[in-house]
């Protein structure tokens, strides 16, 4: 497939990257010429120095016979024009748009389609990792929660700690544990390195289990791996740009949230928009601040600014201070593993809560969801399964009559609204919507071919 990537950001060089592991054509674009010749020196692809909206740069870049133009480039209206011009100049068959602005977004369905802006697909940042963390905070003790089938299906990754029924057991027991909850163990990391899960497998702490349930029974299985953490009650969130006011929004009515913004104005808008939330001015490293706000008795602390060194240094200070769990958010992919690895309980990547949205549209065969793990070396996808048993690889089959690539499993199934966990004498049929993970994202492509149809389908 040959792709255009407008901006050379966080986004786009962690897409390119991405992307070009899987045997794409890209071009990506940028005004900054430095930004390319980075790129260029650890990627083999084609770069074009310009503003992204122009068309000649456009056509530099191989608009004219490109598949797809993905526009993420820092400003909405670039991306929006990029979008339209390769609608009205190259007919280019997919764009996709990162939209900020809620401005926009809240018209989204009269400004965003072929008789206005040509944009096929909207990825909102703050939208995705305002979700992301909520989650995190709904599902206590988690490290990622992903949904699939509409939300009826739930991906869970659960770091195994003491106090959890199933540490020192094997696997299977979970069954004898919980008899009426069918769940599966997509995979379990130990020590950094994948092992395929297998019934007398033993669970160990510190063991990070990836398992895949019926989102009315999560919580049951959270507490097999690790003591039930108590449920989050009080938030504080450090910063009050967009994704801290989103996030705000999106907790305030179930939870007592404190927001600290170290900007007059914003904080004065802040508090007139935010109806039950308290806001505080200040700097949210500040230690006499913290303590007066009683920072000792908050569940979780979300540093959410736009500097990753000060969402670092408050969020460890928080952690130091008494506050119960702590996150921050960071832009560079370099200091997420050295962040992980200390106080600093969960380091949220913009960038990879992005990804995955973006690549549900770049992935062949009928693919609705597609969830990137592990930093991107893992994926779970959702891909729904069509034809017969003469024309798909797939449909009609047992899972153990599939050829499926090395480490990767098909956990859970939703069939018509239900959701089915699956065994290997499961058999599946066209419209399922077919839940997998992949241990190792190289094997995409064999697994997209799994669920292309033959052309003599109808």
């Amino acid at each position: 497939m040959k792709i255009i990537i407008l901006g050379a950001g966080q986004v786009g060089s962690t897409l390119a990257e991405n992307l070009l592991g899987e045997n794409n054509d890209i071009a990506i674009v940028d005004k900054s010429a430095k930004k390319l010749e980075l790129l260029r020196d650890r990627l083999d692809i084609h770069t074009v120095c310009g503003k992204a909206s122009y068309p000649h740069i456009l056509e530099q870049a191989g608009a004219a016979d490109a598949d797809m133009l993905i526009a993420v480039t820092n400003s909405d209206e670039i991306n929006m024009v990029a979008c339209q011009l390769s609608y009205a100049l190259f007919h280019t068959p997919t764009k996709i748009a990162r939209v900020r602005s809620t401005s926009y977004l809240s018209k989204g369905e009269q400004i965003f389609n072929t008789n206005a802006l040509a944009v096929d697909v909207l990825i909102s940042p703050e939208k995705l990792v305002t979700d992301y963390i909520k989650r995190l905070i709904d599902y206590p003790g988690t490290l990622q929660v992903m949904d699939f089938a509409s939300g009826k299906v739930q991906l869970v990754a659960v770091k195994v700690m003491k106090g959890g029924p199933l540490m020192g057991q094997e696997l299977k027991t979970i069954r004898e544990h919980m008899p009426k909850v069918d769940t599966r163990v997509a995979a379990i990391y130990r020590r950094g390195r994948s092992i395929v899960p297998k019934s007398d497998t033993i669970v160990e702490e510190h063991d990070e289990v990836f398992f895949i349930v019926d989102k009315i029974n999560t919580f049951k299985v959270i507490s097999e791996l690790r003591k039930r953490d108590k449920p989050n009650k009080r938030i504080m969130i450090a910063g009050g740009g967009n994704i801290g006011k989103s996030l705000a929004l999106a907790l305030e009515h179930e939870y007592q949230v404190k927001v600290i913004e170290s900007n007059n104005e914003r904080t004065f808008n802040l508090a007139e928009d935010l109806q039950r939330s308290i806001v505080l001015f200040g700097d949210a490293s500040d230690e006499n601040l913290l303590n007066e706000e009683n920072i000792d008795s908050i569940d979780v602390f979300c540093a959410l600014t736009n500097d990753d060194e000060a969402n670092i240094m408050s969020a460890l200070l928080a952690k130091r201070l008494g506050a119960y769990k702590v996150m921050a958010l960071i832009n560079r992919t370099a200091y997420v593993d050295l962040v992980e690895s200390g106080d600093i309980d969960i380091a949220i990547s913009p960038q990879q809560a992005t990804i995955g949205s973006l690549l549900a549209h770049v992935r062949q065969g009928d693919v609705v969801m597609v969830h990137s793990l592990r930093k991107g070396a893992a994926e779970a996808i959702e891909a729904i399964a069509h034809g017969d048993r003469n024309t798909s690889k797939v449909v009609d089959r047992k899972i153990t009559e599939i050829d499926l690539p090395a480490g990767t499993t098909i956990p859970a199934l939703v069939r018509e609204g239900e959701v089915i966990i699956t065994h290997h004498d499961t058999i599946i049929q066209s419209e399922d919507h077919v839940i997998l993970f992949l241990v190792d994202k190289t094997k995409i492509r064999e697994v997209e071919k799994l669920f292309q149809v033959d052309f003599t389908f109808i």
